[in-house]
């Protein structure tokens, strides 16, 4: 599948047990092994595909949202994250490769009230982001 302007493959690790997702211009080898996978028949490798782009990613994000999982849900994209129901709240899970951009281009868009409790990389993403857009305006040049 192409996401996001690159070729992915969706497999299934014997080794594992479990799916996993392999960018084909990272792909050094390929070797036949025996083994054989019938995918489920309810398959949606698109939407299994964007949850695995939102997992195993170096830094870490845990981000709490006072608002009820079922008004938050539609704002979250599956690469953003797990989002779990969290009290009178919910809380997105997950892991990025670029905080900056996780601040920037995917909580600002979330309309709710939001704590980043996870994921020290991305609280400081979120703080100088805070800064500049608050340095925007102030009076003092």
């Amino acid at each position: 599948m192409v996401r996001y302007g690159r070729w992915y493959l969706l497999c299934h690790s014997h080794r594992a047990d479990a799916i996993r997702t392999y960018r084909v211009d990272r792909v050094r080898a390929v070797r036949p092994t025996g083994h054989g996978f019938e995918p489920p028949g309810d398959l949606d490798p698109v939407a299994v595909l964007e949850e695995n782009l939102g997992l195993g990613w170096e830094f870490p994000t845990r981000v709490v949202f006072d608002a009820p999982l079922t008004e938050v849900a539609p704002w979250i994209r599956p690469p953003m994250g797990r989002l779990e129901p969290l009290g009178e709240g919910c809380v997105l899970v997950g892991s990025t490769r670029n905080p900056a951009m996780y601040a920037q281009e995917w909580l600002t868009t979330v309309p709710y009230a939001f704590r980043v409790e996870g994921g020290q990389e991305l609280r400081a993403a979120v703080t100088e982001l805070a800064a500049r857009l608050t340095a925007a305006v102030t009076d003092d040049p």
